[in-house]
């Protein structure tokens, strides 16, 4: 096929969009790929779907390779199936809530985990119908609060999401590690670097879950890699906590008078000012930092929880995020916040750069009267036999040798710490270190959770129902075009993988003569006769500085330029990533093209 620039829906522009921030963002619009509609929401043109569909082909071929069959779900979905598994109010925000005429409620389906369900249990009711996959390519509708970074974090994007049915947990791993290896190869056709890690389940539930992180600097996500191969998103860390201590002979905790302590490094210096020990000096690690968070339930009500970690550690929000669902009543997505003034006042135990976990004795405890529906929740770090100077929950005192367990206790342990340069790895292969990546897929396995609240059962060998357990595996397919725009490009353009770009060779006419366009005109018909999609840039009162700066922006990984040399029976053959160029004679042109192609 050939495209002739002369009659493309295309406008190039020489300027980055005023809100673009990211390279992929800006060379996207600029290249004529995608026009920004709405905040978060973009129109897709010509060259950009050109694009988006070879990206979804080799998905589609992938999945058909480990027989995932193709289904598609309307966008706009009715409200029901979504309160049966509470996701209605789960998602809060973040959802698109509508109405029709008749007052009936709809939204715009984030994800589909509900109607794959449903369609099964309408079709399917034997174990003999299992196993299954099937799969879509769709939009998606989140209403993001800050939409940013053009494609990456958009209000509308395009996600594959495919869900496998078994009778059995065996079932599961099976269609699990099917899923994993069709999106490492997915991702290696695309010419995408990626990281499986693990990850979270967060709201989708579920037990074994991994991310597919494309490293970047520019990504949301942080994650965390050892030399010998333990990869995780920062949130699914577990920390190498310190053995338990024997605390039978430990001194018991005193209350000393701190004033003018309220942070840990007033603290500290207060320590080792009148407690100095003999053997080393007092450190911020020795503390115990009380931090009161602001949790907002789903269902709007808003609830105190307090963190106990080492004086010496962040907390880290993203990682309480993910964590804290354990210890909720409700599931679903929250809101995290520091705790106000407001929320301090109304709980008078809890006293403001001083707060502690209380005393087995008659000093004000965590969750007695005062500090009601408090929830305390320490780091793993916090064992039984660690010793601690923390707050005595009275004005200007802290505790000095108060022990965990003997002492105080706890309504569990949280991963809730920031994760630094240098911990070590869970698995014991050494220490870590920090990278960012761009999320470009997320398996589950989901099990039980959705089929168990929608009724998806079948008869199995025995003739007893049984629940299926399901698998939940997602690909940003839209991400993925901003992914490797974001890789691929130098600072004249993009750069495209030859397996997605919107054409196999960029043909530009250089000059004025009739012979230069006619020549152009021929190698392109033989280009596309020989099987090769062909951009032509026919284009006859444009400059070739303009022609040229198009090509290097459109980003074709081949550019054969009809020009000058055409007086000496040449034309010039160059390779968009390489820079490399070379004059091949015109009756060569075509078989270099081709060569260059298949290389």
């Amino acid at each position: 096929m050939i495209t002739r620039l002369s009659s493309l829906f295309l406008r190039t522009l020489r300027e980055d969009p005023v809100d673009a921030e990211v390279a992929s963002h800006k060379l996207l619009v600029r290249a004529g790929y995608i026009r920004r509609a709405a905040p978060g929401i973009y129109t897709w043109l010509p060259l950009g779907l050109s694009v988006l569909r070879k990206v979804e082909q080799i998905i589609r071929e992938e999945m058909a390779a480990i027989g995932a069959q193709e289904v598609h779900f309307p966008a706009l979905l009715p409200k029901e199936p979504y309160e049966v598994t509470n996701r209605w109010t789960e998602y809060g925000e973040g959802l698109f809530r509508l109405q029709d005429r008749k007052g009936a409620d709809y939204l715009l389906a984030p994800t589909h985990e509900e109607m794959f369900t449903l369609l099964v249990k309408d079709l399917y009711s034997s174990y003999k119908d299992l196993p299954l996959a099937i799969y879509q390519i769709q939009n998606k509708y989140r209403d993001e609060a800050r939409p940013r970074a053009g494609l990456l974090r958009g209000r509308e994007f395009i996600m594959k999401d495919s869900y496998s049915f078994d009778v059995d947990d065996a079932g599961l791993d099976a269609s699990y590690l099917a899923h994993r290896g069709a999106y490492l190869r997915i991702f290696e056709r695309l010419g995408l670097e990626v990281v499986p890690v693990k990850a979270t389940a967060g709201a989708m539930g579920g037990s074994r879950s991994e991310e597919f992180l494309h490293p970047t600097a520019i990504g949301e996500d942080t994650f965390v890699r050892s030399a010998g191969g333990y990869a995780a998103n920062v949130e699914a860390v577990t920390t190498v906590a310190p053995e338990p201590i024997d605390y039978a002979s430990l001194p018991a905790a005193v209350v000393r008078d701190t004033p003018d302590t309220p942070t840990i490094d007033t603290l500290v210096d207060a320590a080792n000012r009148t407690e100095p020990r003999a053997d080393r000096p007092w450190t911020a690690a020795d503390t115990l930092k009380n931090v009161v968070l602001a949790v907002t339930l789903p269902t709007g009500e808003r609830q105190l929880v307090i963190i106990g970690v080492p004086g010496d550690r962040a907390v880290d929000l993203k990682r309480v995020e993910a964590n804290i669902g354990a210890f909720l009543p409700v599931g679903g997505e929250i809101g995290l916040e520091a705790a106000s003034e407001e929320d301090l006042k109304k709980n008078t135990a809890l006293v403001k750069g001083y707060i502690g976990p209380g005393l087995s004795t008659d000093e004000p405890v965590l969750g007695s009267e005062g500090a009601a529906k408090v929830l305390y929740l320490v780091d793993p770090r916090v064992v039984p036999g660690s010793s601690w100077i923390t707050g005595a929950n009275v004005d200007g005192k802290h505790v000095f040798g108060l022990v965990a367990e003997r002492d105080f206790g706890w309504d569990g342990v949280i991963e809730a710490t920031e994760v630094r340069e240098g911990d070590l790895a869970p698995d014991g292969s050494g220490p870590l270190e920090l990278a960012r990546g761009i999320e470009m897929g997320h398996i589950f396995q989901l099990g039980r959770k959705y089929a168990e609240a929608l009724d998806l059962k079948v008869l199995d060998q025995n003739g007893k129902q049984v629940v299926v357990t399901m698998g939940s595996y997602g690909v940003g397919v839209t991400r993925a075009v901003a992914a490797l725009a974001e890789s691929n490009h130098d600072d004249r353009g993009l750069i495209w993988p030859r397996n997605v770009a919107p054409a196999d060779v960029h043909v530009v006419a250089v000059g004025r003569g009739e012979e230069i366009f006619s020549t152009a005109a021929q190698i392109a018909e033989e280009l596309s006769a020989a099987g090769l999609d062909v951009i032509y840039d026919d284009r006859p009162k444009v400059s070739p500085g303009v022609k040229f700066g198009d090509a290097e922006l459109l980003g074709v990984p081949t550019i054969l330029a009809v020009g000058k040399g055409l007086a000496d029976g040449v034309v010039e053959l160059k390779d968009r990533r390489s820079g490399e160029a070379q004059n091949v004679p015109v009756a060569e042109a075509v078989a270099a093209v081709r060569a260059a192609v298949a290389h």
